[in-house]
């Protein structure tokens, strides 16, 4: 190497140039070696770290644009007018009564959740939305930015945004489909009450996994929310009528809700202030709106004497009222089975002497539903309340009786596994009054919960207690969580898991007589691969979610089918950020229809060859299985602990451990998202590619043949495909040579770079111990010969739209990679070169070392600070009159060791967090 790497495009020339090295000498890894000529030059100060971040934010720049590109094709068309166009071209209702039926019930449920996403800072978020609503290309100047902390106020009010951008799109809608129906229908068109869309928002309101959420904090925000669609009714309103005599209920009712959500805004800890903020709320008032209905048939009733364009708008304002209520949308609360557990005790086992897994605490449970007695509640039963799940019943019953009496509440227990958990919650719907008003829905993730959900929903939808609700209710709602349970299974045994368990739902309902309930099916995927959401198409992400052959099994049975998704923080908000993305994404599904099937459809060969289709989908499972409990994956997706990601959400990634615990630490420690989004920075996601290619192995031809004519096996293997297109094996291989003891030792050899021999000598010394380099080459071997199966499968099927994008994306990604592998290692030689005395000589050095290593980086500056101060007391600040000879220099600090050695690291740690989330926007988001 002679010129300096100072550009991308000589990275990428650099990286193709030793691609080619790799047909002579097929260990070589390009990647490491691209990162070693970096670091020659940075360590030999022909590279500086300024111009490595000229680098970094040119990278930012191209994975923006590159995101951007695949967010357009995803939604295609974004304009406007194209939109409305294609919308009225999907009408294909030959009468009056077809058309009512299919656009009076929700197309979709969508779901505003607050998961950690929030990958990138607000100038990124608005360049990427913008550009993506066709304002052209990503203008440079919106990376480097700091990243703002995600607090939980924050993730609410992307929510809201994103709600209200959804809203005034489904406004769009609802105003397409009423012009049709009075176009093609005028003497019946009145009769249709649209109702494409409903969304909602567990933001504020989840309680799973997280003690930071006080039941003030949910009644807050729910009057919040209460206040600021009332804001937007009334916008509304005044459009059509500036006059319009509903707006002297309507103003005065959004300042009471926004008056009563500045009371609960402040702290109430103290007895006396809640008392006077639930006075104000509880108290008769003029102006406390509870329910709609009597607007809603209002104007409905002025619609019918109005000109056309007039009763558009009036029925556009009525079918927003009916679909969110007096909120921005539906909420759910979450808590976990657990909690429910520890609660129910209480109530009907307060010695523990019943198993809730048994048949006899069912018996318990229904005898306690038959017999519950409601009782009355207020917000000081609420406040003194200790057991979470009662809380959140409590809190429910406040929000139902003081806030918005119609809309319903979703109540989801997180890893539910048994019956008895939801007649738990059940019970306590019913003990507080409001059992007609809440749902409540188990969720599958686990591989337990999916592999005995049959059983399960068998025994739940058996019982006349459970039949009883849900007929009150008019649904049964359930919920199948991708992100979990594509980590203890793998994302394509996970999502044909829960398409059985979909179909096994059906069966319980037809077999229980509940065919006159409607199915609420909620399935909770995220924007990425990794979380279950297909990359290809949208048509892909609605099938993968709810499948054809799932839906079909609802629409035999007679069931109305309520698909439900969620869009998840910060990546999933992005759909909704601008009012042209929001249009597209919500006429993608109104046109694609995700709650219609054809029940006449043939059946796929997919669900027809289970002889092959079943061992497939087994055997890719049992390997995900060998993964997750294999010591040699554990430890290399924690070798770096949570370092190499930014915090992205309010909820901790993980549970707090000491630094000893980081080499033990458990992925069932790591949530989720931040699994997934490591797998991504480490370059292969394994949990959605690895397996298929054994799975395959000594049976190619007949598998390749099942995937290739199966319209599932297909879509199956686009998810694959796209995983794969951005996985390099190399990589993983890369961040394993870090920790190679040899290589360090060898970097100095034969008098190259003698100026580092004394920091390498120390680190390949420290690394002789260590564990990493070895972990690192197993799972690279591991991932390369179920790759090399995976390869010889997919030669055997055509790919059906190959990706133009898929080399330039690979070379962002090396290139990052390499550039990101540099700064590890300038971060490693400086740590090393520290000196090991300092004024604070309790600082172990080993300790620092292995923060560093493990990318705890920020408690080893801090430990380093506070070794190496640079202002500390000096002799001179004190007004003395006896003379001293000590100390006998001036002590000027550690400014130098600041500068050498803890500033550099800093620097380079915060620019390798940037190629984290270019890396995240090459794969289209972040876990």
């Amino acid at each position: 190497m002679k010129e300096p790497l100072t550009s991308v495009a000589a990275l990428k020339d650099r990286l193709q140039e030793l691609h080619e090295r790799t047909v002579e000498t097929p260990l070589f890894n390009p990647v490491f070696q691209l990162s070693l000529d970096l670091s020659r030059q940075l360590e030999a100060g022909e590279l500086s770290l300024s111009q490595c971040e000229g680098m970094i934010a040119e990278l930012e720049v191209a994975a923006l644009q590159n995101r951007c590109e695949r967010m357009t094709s995803y939604v295609a068309p974004v304009a406007q007018d194209e939109n409305t166009a294609a919308l009225q071209a999907s009408f294909d209702s030959p009468t009056f009564a077809a058309f009512k039926d299919r656009w009076e019930r929700p197309q979709l449920h969508a779901v505003f959740t607050a998961h950690p996403t929030f990958l990138l800072p607000p100038k990124q978020t608005a360049a990427l939305a913008d550009c993506a609503s066709g304002a052209g290309t990503i203008d440079a100047t919106c990376v480097g930015e700091e990243r703002p902390q995600v607090t939980l106020a924050y993730e609410h009010s992307r929510a809201m945004f994103a709600i209200a951008n959804a809203q005034d799109a489904r406004d769009k809608v609802v105003a397409t489909l009423l012009g049709h129906a009075a176009t093609q229908w005028p003497g019946d068109w009145h009769d249709v009450a649209p109702l494409p869309f409903r969304f909602a928002t567990w933001v504020g309101y989840d309680m799973d996994g997280r003690t930071d959420i006080t039941w003030s904090n949910s009644i807050g925000f729910r009057l919040a929310e209460k206040a600021e669609r009332l804001a937007r009714y009334v916008a509304q309103l005044e459009k059509i009528d500036s006059g319009h005599p509903q707006l002297s209920e309507l103003v005065p009712a959004r300042d009471y809700a926004a008056e009563r959500a500045q009371d609960f805004a402040a702290d109430l800890s103290d007895p006396a202030a809640l008392s006077v903020a639930a006075n104000r709320l509880t108290a008769s008032d003029p102006r406390k709106l509870l329910s709609l209905k009597g607007v809603i048939d209002q104007l409905e009733a002025e619609a019918r004497e109005a000109d056309q364009d007039r009763a558009i708008a009036l029925k556009t304002l009525t079918a927003a009222m009916r679909a969110d209520g007096l909120g921005m949308g539906w909420i759910h609360f979450r808590v976990n089975a657990k909690q429910l557990h520890n609660a129910i005790r209480r109530r009907i086992d307060p010695e523990g002497k019943i198993d809730l897994a048994s048949k006899g605490a069912v018996v318990h449970l229904r005898k306690a539903i038959s017999e519950v007695t409601p009782l009355r509640s207020n917000f000081g039963a609420l406040a003194i309340e200790a057991s979470t799940a009662t809380r959140q019943f409590l809190a429910m019953a406040q929000i139902l009786a003081h806030i918005d009496a119609d809309a319903p509440i979703r109540m989801l227990i997180a890893e539910c596994e048994e019956p008895a958990t939801v007649l738990a919650a059940v019970y306590f719907a019913k003990l507080f009054g409001i059992a007609d008003k809440v749902d409540c829905s188990p969720l599958f993730e686990t591989e337990s919960a999916l592999e005995h959900g049959g059983r399960f929903l068998d025994e739940l939808l058996a019982e006349p207690e459970y039949q009883a609700y849900v007929r009150k209710r008019g649904r049964i709602a359930i919920q199948a969580g991708f992100s979990d349970a594509g980590r203890f299974v793998g994302q394509l045994p996970a999502s044909l898991a829960i398409e059985r368990l979909q179909g096994r739902l059906a069966e319980a309902m037809d077999a229980n007589g509940l065919t006159d309930v409607s199915a609420l099916i909620f399935n909770t995927h995220g924007e990425s691969m990794g979380r279950g959401a297909h990359p290809t198409k949208m048509a892909d992400r609605l099938d993968w979610a709810l499948s054809p052959w799932a839906k079909r099994r609802f629409v035999r049975a007679g069931i109305a089918l309520e698909p439900e998704v969620s869009f998840q923080g910060g990546d999933g908000y992005l759909w909704f950020d601008t009012p042209e993305l929001a249009l597209a994404m919500l006429t993608r599904i109104a046109v694609l229809r995700p709650n219609d099937t054809d029940p006449d459809a043939p059946t796929d060969e997919f669900y027809r060859r289970t002889d092959l289709s079943l061992d497939f989908y087994r055997a890719i499972k049992e390997h995900q299985r060998h993964h997750l409990e294999s010591r040699t994956y554990s430890r290399a997706i924690t070798a770096f602990g949570l370092g190499l990601l930014n915090s992205t959400g309010s909820r901790v990634s993980r549970r707090q451990s000491d630094l000893n615990a980081d080499r033990d630490m458990s992925l069932r420690q790591i949530r989720a998202i931040p699994h997934n989004s490591i797998l991504q920075q480490l370059g292969y996601p394994v949990n959605v590619i690895a397996g298929v290619g054994e799975a395959a192995e000594g049976n190619y031809e007949e598998i390749a043949a099942l995937l290739r004519e199966s319209p599932r096996g297909r879509e199956l293997i686009r998810l694959v495909r796209a995983a794969n297109g951005l996985a390099s094996v190399k990589t993983v291989a890369a961040f394993g040579e870090l920790f190679n003891s040899a290589y360090w030792a060898s970097r100095p050899y034969r008098g190259t770079e003698t100026h580092l021999t004394d920091a390498c000598e120390a680190l390949s010394e420290y690394l002789v111990k260590d564990d990493r380099a070895g972990v690192f080459r197993r799972l690279a071997s591991r991932l390369r010969v179920d790759a090399m199966k995976l390869h010889r499968l997919l030669a055997l099927l055509p790919e059906e739209a190959p990706d133009p994008a898929r080399e330039e994306k690979r070379r962002m990604i090396g290139a990052a990679q390499a550039l990101r592998l540099a700064l590890l290692q300038h971060m490693f030689l400086r740590a090393v070169s520290v000196p090991v005395f300092s004024r604070a000589n309790d600082v172990s050095r080993d300790d620092v070392l292995e923060m560093v290593f493990t990318l705890r980086v920020d408690e080893a500056l801090a430990q380093l600070r506070r070794a190496y101060p640079v202002s500390f007391p000096q002799i001179d600040q004190f007004d003395l009159t006896e003379p001293t000879d000590w100390p006998e220099n001036a002590d000027h600090g550690y400014e130098a060791i600041h500068r050498n050695f803890i500033e550099p690291i800093d620097e380079a740690y915060a620019l390798s967090r940037r190629i984290t989330t270019v890396i995240a926007n090459v794969f289209g988001a972040h876990g």
